[in-house]
């Protein structure tokens, strides 16, 4: 495969792609689409689909790497390499393990149960446009539910229950639905089951390395053998790409999470939906 400056400023535009939306309740489906099948064309100056494919999972894991880094203090935590600090009010539970597993759990067990379904009916436009107005309507709820609540929220993510984990690992599920969004449908359950919208983000991002790194080493392990030489710069570009521009991006939607909610998001779904709608049909 010949490459050229302009094909490396590709990679570098799909691993902005990925970095900025991976971790935003906003899709990163759904732009994709809308960045590579409707204009970059990966395929095409990968040379195929399989090799695009792996370029794909390879920036996803600098996204990932991106959520370790700046989630060092709790990975560390969770992992026992350091004290646990006090975060939380006297007599609430500290994040551990435990809380991550029983997180994970429901998505994981759907995930390799319908994995084959989902690849091979869920990945159309169509569905793709009615899980951003879907999902769009979910984060609307969510917001609206928490603003005539009158119960105690809880802002820190060290003060999880269990019960809470396991609620917020129901609602990943429908993350599977791709263009729903993982941190939109999980991020809703928090804030429905009376988190903060920051400390839902937060458990959030942690639970997402662990189901995003297992996902992505089972892609790889599948389409390795699709990876060429030739393909390298393409994939440095793209990984050092996502890394940096998820490390910007996640540290924005923290600080701002808390303070604009999730209805703005939402609205910037239905109009991308209604964008893709247009541009395709």
């Amino acid at each position: 495969m010949d490459w050229d400056l302009f094909s490396l400023f590709k990679s570098l535009i799909l691993g902005f792609v990925e970095g900025m939306t991976e971790f935003a309740p906003v899709s990163s489906t759904g732009h994709m689409i809308i960045v590579d099948d409707l204009w970059l064309k990966s395929r095409e100056f990968f040379g195929s689909k399989e090799v695009a494919n792996t370029f794909k999972v390879v920036i996803q894991l600098g996204s990932i790497l991106a959520v370790v880094i700046l989630f060092r203090e709790k990975f560390y935590q969770l992992l026992g390499l350091r004290g646990r600090h006090s975060g939380a009010p006297a007599g609430t539970p500290k994040l551990n393990l435990l809380h991550v597993l029983i997180g994970l759990l429901p998505a994981a067990v759907l995930g390799l149960l319908f994995n084959d379904y989902i690849d091979e009916h869920l990945f159309s436009l169509e569905t793709v446009l009615g899980a951003l107005v879907i999902g769009a309507i979910l984060m609307i709820a969510a917001d609206i539910v928490m603003r005539n609540s009158k119960r105690r929220t809880i802002e820190s993510v060290d003060e999880i229950t269990y019960g809470k984990a396991l609620y917020m690992g129901l609602f990943q599920c429908i993350s599977l639905w791709p263009g729903f969004s993982r941190s939109g449908a999980t991020i809703s359950g928090g804030v429905l089951v009376g988190m903060s919208h920051r400390a839902a983000a937060d458990f959030t991002f942690i639970m997402a390395v662990p189901i995003m790194l297992g996902a992505s080493l089972v892609s790889l392990r599948h389409s390795w053998a699709s990876f060429t030489l030739d393909a390298l710069p393409y994939f440095i570009v793209g990984f050092i790409s996502a890394f940096v521009f998820a490390m910007i991006s996640i540290r924005f939607f923290l600080k701002l999470i808390n303070r604009i909610k999730l209805i703005p998001f939402a609205i910037y779904r239905i109009v991308l939906a209604v964008v893709l709608y247009f541009v395709w049909f």
